[in-house]
Formats: C-alpha cells, sequence, structure tokens
C-alpha cells in the first residue's frame, strides 16, 4: 500500500511525512509513505493526504499551478480513493472559500469558508490546544475518547451545508467543525500530525480505512 502527501507548496510537509512514517511503521501492511508534486503518483497512490498552511485562495492557487493536479485528485476522489485533508487541507474541499475575495473550491464537501467570529475575549487565529466532540460514527475517528484534545492553527472555518457532514466539533466562541467527511474523503481542521497520541491514532486508522 503506499500514501502519497501532496506537496503543492503549502503545508507542514516534513511533520506530516514523519508523522504518517511513523503510523505506517507500526501498520500491518506497513503503507511506503511519499511527499510528490507528481499527479501520476496520486494514480498510484492508495491513500492521499492534502495538507495545508495559509490562505485559501494561495492554496488552491498552489494546486493550479502544478499540470494535472487538481484533475488527478478529482479522478482519485471519483475512484473511492480515501483522502484525508488537513486544516486548510479540509477547507479545501469545500465549494466556497470566503478569505481574501469569494473562491472555488473542490466541491467534495458542499459549504462555505467563512471567517471565525469568536467573542472578544478570544483571539484569532484560534492557536493551540482544543477539545473534540464527536457528532457523529466515522472508523477513523472512533478512536477519540470522550474529552480527547487535538492542536488547531486556523483563522476561518468550514461550514458545510448538510449538517450531516460535520464529524466533530470544537469550541471556539461557538462550534466549530474540527472534522468533516462524505465518502471516502474526510477532513480535520486540526493538525494530527502535532496532536500526539490522538493524532498518531487518527493516522493510524486512517491508514487501515476502507470506505
Amino acid at each position: 500500500m503506499s500514501v502519497a502527501i501532496v506537496d503543492y507548496g503549502s503545508g507542514n510537509l516534513r511533520s506530516a511525512a514523519k508523522a504518517f512514517e511513523r503510523a505506517a511503521a507500526d501498520a500491518p501492511r506497513r503503507p511506503r509513505v511519499a511527499v510528490t508534486a507528481d499527479p501520476a503518483e496520486l494514480a498510484r497512490a492508495d491513500r492521499i493526504v492534502l495538507p495545508g498552511v495559509g490562505a485559501f485562495v494561495d492554496c488552491m492557487t498552489g494546486l493550479a499551478r502544478l499540470p494535472g493536479m487538481v484533475e488527478a485528485l478529482h479522478e482519485r476522489v471519483r475512484a473511492g480513493v480515501p483522502l484525508l485533508g488537513i486544516c486548510v487541507g479540509m477547507q479545501l474541499m469545500a465549494t466556497v472559500g470566503e478569505e481574501h475575495g469569494i473562491h472555488d473550491g473542490l466541491g467534495w464537501v458542499p459549504g462555505r469558508v467563512v471567517p471565525l467570529a469568536p467573542g472578544e475575549d478570544l483571539r484569532i487565529p484560534h492557536m493551540g490546544w482544543n477539545e473534540i466532540e464527536r457528532r457523529a460514527d466515522h472508523p477513523v475517528l472512533a478512536g477519540l475518547e470522550a474529552g480527547a484534545h487535538a492542536y488547531f492553527v486556523h483563522s476561518y472555518k468550514m461550514v458545510p451545508d448538510r449538517p450531516g457532514d460535520v464529524l466533530a466539533v470544537t469550541d471556539y466562541g461557538g462550534p466549530v467543525a474540527a472534522a468533516v467527511g462524505r465518502g471516502n474523503v474526510l477532513g480535520t481542521q486540526f493538525h494530527p500530525e502535532k496532536s500526539q497520541r490522538n493524532g498518531l491514532a487518527l493516522i493510524s486508522r486512517f491508514l487501515e480505512w476502507r470506505p
């Protein structure tokens, strides 16, 4: 089995790759982990990871600059390949992002990416550890116990059109989608590669997930 982590110039690729390699070392099938900007690599991958750090529009522009990458992502998602979006990588799965204008997303989870609007006592960006509350059953999130914490860094949030696509929330001036999913795509607003034990457990379950 192989895992392709998409390199389009955005995301903490070194940290993500190390976390996936660590989880893969303990996996029964020991998948190969590759950081790649080659759409052909995606065509051979059994799992795809779409990381992301920065602004929505910059991340979409970075994907578009790689010839054939957006098309390859759509093709593999249509083929049922499990895909994990992390932070802005999750937000790119929405229909539209509202950061620095209105910009089209990948449209896998219908919805919008809008600014966080916390109360006056909360700062933007939302940065640090926060509690996750599961809202729906999902195999990849199954091991997250009540009161589990994960690491967040973001100024925008994803608001899916269908409440059932929200798999988990965190509280930051109100409920914020911490994980979303539809079919074979899954996204986490938090960084599993920075979330220690809970994050590594989530990565391990993603490697074994069969939608």
